[in-house]
């Protein structure tokens, strides 16, 4: 036990959460300083990075948006009546769903995107470059293992 905190790890650098968090932290700070500039949040910058990254040959859903950006439904539509807002983002009643929204983005939004993801990967880089680079691979290797749909269990596992 360390001091009153009745914990498994015998000092703060053990915990593995604990690392993650201050880790995520960091990075969290390099990304919004490197999207202010471009007057995005991240949440933004993810929803609308996706939005053009994804294959629009066929409609694009609210929900597809949010499950490739692994966002919750409701907050990617939040999300979206903002860039909507900001002119980056079309919503249109979906053609074959009478439920669903459909998004494409403006040329506006994928310029934007297309700047703003120039400045996100340099800060990725940086701070990620104190990595050894034989270290990067087993490293994405590890974060995807983590991600909840791709950890073994009771869903599917994605490889």
């Amino acid at each position: 036990m360390t001091g009153g905190l009745d914990t498994r790890h015998p000092d703060a650098e053990s915990s593995p959460g604990l690392a993650l968090w201050r880790v995520t932290n960091g990075w969290q700070r390099q990304m919004r300083a490197a999207l202010a500039p471009h007057g995005l949040t991240h949440v933004q910058f993810v929803l609308l990075a996706s939005l053009v990254w994804m294959d629009r040959s066929e409609p694009v859903s609210q929900r597809d948006l949010a499950e490739h950006a692994g966002l919750d439904v409701m907050m990617t539509s939040q999300v979206l009546r903002a860039l909507e807002a900001k002119a980056y983002v079309r919503r249109a009643p979906h053609p074959t769903d009478g439920r669903a929204i459909a998004l494409d983005p403006t040329s506006e939004g994928i310029a934007l995107a297309n700047r703003a993801v120039r400045d996100v990967e340099a800060a990725d880089a940086a701070y990620f470059g104190s990595l050894a680079p034989d270290l990067h691979a087993p490293f994405l290797a590890a974060l995807h293992r983590l991600e909840p749909d791709r950890r073994p269990g009771p869903g599917p596992m994605v490889e």
